[in-house]
């Protein structure tokens, strides 16, 4: 298969979250000559492919099969994909078809490599991710066998392909503070304790603040209020309870702890409780890592691109790859039309990345 035969194939398979839809099945045929293992968590499908070539690195590529429900809108069949003017429309064909399709063909056609070739794939990256890349790398763990380097083939470019790599993701952490007073008619306020005007002060303490000053990666930790309710929708009744809900993209410089402290300080004697959970934490590989100059180094041969080095945007699952200290980056197609009716993306941008990859393989050289 050429590399739009390869495209087209994968994007006809209607693998919505946690569904492969049968692609795990035609991958590990289409990728005979690579050895196979299978971690299968409840109805989540991953597989991990190696080939190994000789003694050096051990390069990952890494992505899903899985898409977002088409919705409506469509000017054609979701997984039916359909070519005009260059253009292929159909769910996944950015996120992440496009970066599957071409580190698949770019392994396939790999001849040497100085050490290990793996790919890593799951039908569980665009739902709770919970049973996909991260239960693989556990298995990994345990049999030593994890990777020295990753790199997860996300739509990363931002207008024109090849300007950004992802270096790096933000942490999400979400809290909920809720305040409980007592409730009363509004005539009577001196009998009540209102929640709304116990928090009050200090909302200009808590909207928008900035929690750190950021650095050359990361733009300050910011605690964005997501939602506050209270009351009855009434105008005569003084409430009982307040739930204010917040959600804070963090940088390295900012944890947990951190917020529980911020908050503990400025609230002083105001009884609240807090529930402060991590749905995914911060990471960022260090500019003079191997994988980062060979993949900047490979745009710039193939596209005549230079790369710009970014952690902007949301969470992806190179976040595990971070968690076991894999030095990660990301890179892909240009990202504008994901999870949109109409989804759709150029092959020229995707035949490139093919030979970006290929670039990265055939370059990627241990400097130890």
């Amino acid at each position: 298969m050429n590399t739009q035969e390869l495209f087209f194939k994968l994007l006809r398979y209607a693998s919505i979250t946690p569904e492969d839809d049968g692609a795990f099945e035609f991958i590990k045929g289409y990728m005979s000559d690579f050895e196979v293992m299978e971690v299968n968590v409840e109805k989540t499908k991953n597989i991990f492919l190696t080939k190994h070539f000789g003694e050096g690195v051990h390069l990952c590529f890494a992505g899903h099969i899985d898409v977002v429900p088409p919705g409506v809108g469509w000017e054609s069949e979701p997984f039916e994909p359909v070519l005009r003017e260059g253009i292929v429309y159909a769910r996944g064909a950015q996120d992440m078809k496009s970066g599957v399709c071409a580190f698949l063909q770019a392994c396939k056609e790999a001849q040497a490599f100085q050490g290990t070739l793996s790919i890593l794939l799951t039908s569980d990256e665009e739902g709770d991710a919970l049973h996909g890349t991260i239960e693989v790398l556990k298995e990994l763990k345990k049999r030593d066998f994890l990777p020295d380097f990753a790199i997860v083939a996300e739509p990363t470019c931002e207008k024109v392909f090849g300007d950004a790599i992802k270096v790096g993701r933000r942490g999400s952490l979400n809290g909920v503070i809720e305040i409980f007073g007592k409730q009363g008619h509004a005539a009577y306020p001196e009998k009540s304790h209102n929640p709304i005007h116990m928090i009050a002060p200090y909302l200009d303490k808590i909207a928008g603040r900035l929690l750190d000053q950021g650095d050359d990666f990361f733009a300050p930790s910011q605690m964005v209020i997501t939602d506050i309710r209270s009351g009855m929708e009434v105008s005569n009744v003084t409430p009982g309870h307040l739930k204010l809900m917040f959600n804070v993209r963090n940088s390295t410089q900012t944890d947990k702890q951190a917020i529980e402290d911020y908050l503990k300080d400025i609230f002083g004697e105001l009884k609240y409780t807090l529930s402060l959970s991590q749905s995914a934490k911060p990471f960022v590989t260090c500019k003079d890592s191997l994988v980062v100059k060979a993949l900047s180094q490979s745009i710039l041969h193939v596209s005549g691109m230079v790369p710009k080095l970014s952690t902007a945007g949301g969470t992806s699952d190179a976040r595990f790859f971070g968690e076991f200290g894999i030095s990660t980056v990301e890179f892909g197609v240009v990202n504008d039309t994901i999870h949109a009716p109409n989804e759709c993306c150029p092959l020229v941008e995707v035949e490139s990345l093919v030979e970006i990859f290929k670039d990265v393989i055939n370059n990627f050289k241990d400097e130890k």
